[in-house]
Formats: structure tokens, C-alpha cells, sequence
């Protein structure tokens, strides 16, 4: 696998992440919303495994 592939996924975690995080500053603005928050969570942490992951094990 080339160094330049691995950087990109690294990258794209990052992003997936800086996204759930700001999801969730979102959500928590001014409620108590737990499920909601747990929702956005998951979908990130799903997302990460399929998308991340699941290619660098594959490779």
C-alpha cells in the first residue's frame, strides 16, 4: 500500500470525527438530548470502521 493512501484515510477519519464532534456540539447546545447525541456517535463510530478501517485491514 502506498504512504500517500494511508494519509488520505487518516485524513478522512479526522474529518469523520471533526464531524461527529461537531454534530454533537450541535445537539448538546442548550438541551439534554442523550439519545441524540448517542445516535450521532454510533452513526460516526459506523461509518469509521466501514470506511477507514475496513479498507486498511484489507489492505
Amino acid at each position: 500500500m502506498k504512504k500517500s493512501k494511508i494519509g488520505y484515510l487518516i485524513i478522512a477519519s479526522a474529518i469523520i470525527w471533526g464531524a461527529v464532534i461537531i454534530g454533537c456540539s450541535l445537539v448538546l447546545k442548550g438541551t439534554p438530548y442523550k439519545e441524540d447525541v448517542n445516535r450521532i456517535i454510533y452513526g460516526g463510530t459506523i461509518v469509521h470502521l466501514l470506511f477507514i478501517w475496513g479498507p486498511l485491514g484489507a489492505m
